[in-house]
């Protein structure tokens, strides 16, 4: 099924960060004014909601960026049995019992995503293929070279941040893997994080001076 005008601002919006109605517009191939009436629908809706902002010159340009319930129209893979799985081994093992259940995924992960991203590609190439591997996952991963030679790695959805807000640790592990499948003589550093605030999770990923 084809999708809706409706869903492709949606989609931009969750992409893209807060837009204003013509670069909306612009980038689905449609009128500013067309772009309002959808993203209009949307605010009455829920899903969507505007906000002025203050430019430099001329008047304020009206934002648009999507709510908690906008967010909620994205897959996201937990489930209340998961997060009950959570509570339940952190009641009965502990804090290290939950660990050590946080460990053997980042194991199973690391076999994984080894097999995705070989050791022999340049920089760029393994993080595309690191990428590649978590958008299938749901995360909307995508690599942006920066011109000081690094990179950003933005993962524009966390399909399990319900389970991550329950269980940190799983943040604390992901940033492990990456730089553990990136390899030796690179940093990784979070910019961004979703559970922080931000409406993404940013890597900044380059080579060790």
């Amino acid at each position: 099924m084809a999708a809706t005008s409706d869903d492709r601002i949606l989609f931009h919006l969750k992409t893209r960060g807060p837009q204003t109605a013509a670069a909306v517009g612009m980038h689905l191939g449609m009128t500013p004014t067309g772009a309002r009436q959808h993203l209009s629908r949307l605010q009455a809706s829920g899903l969507v909601a505007g906000e002025e902002q203050r430019q430099r010159r001329g008047r304020p340009t009206r934002f648009w960026r999507l709510t908690d319930q906008g967010h909620g129209r994205f897959p996201d893979r937990h489930s209340d049995l998961t997060l009950e799985f959570i509570r339940s081994t952190k009641a009965i093992f502990g804090e290290a019992g939950l660990e050590k259940l946080v460990r053997h995924r980042e194991g199973d992960s690391l076999v994984r995503y080894r097999k995705l991203v070989p050791r022999r590609l340049s920089l760029q190439a393994k993080l595309e293929a690191l990428a590649d591997a978590r958008s299938q996952e749901g995360y909307m991963a995508r690599v942006v070279p920066e011109q000081d030679g690094s990179f950003l790695l933005i993962e524009n959805h966390c399909p399990i941040c319900a389970a991550a807000t329950t269980c940190q640790a799983l943040c604390r592990s992901e940033l492990a893997i990456f730089r553990e499948i990136l390899g030796r003589g690179i940093v990784v550093e979070r910019i961004d994080h979703l559970l922080a605030g931000a409406r993404r999770c940013a890597y900044r990923v380059r080579l060790l001076e």
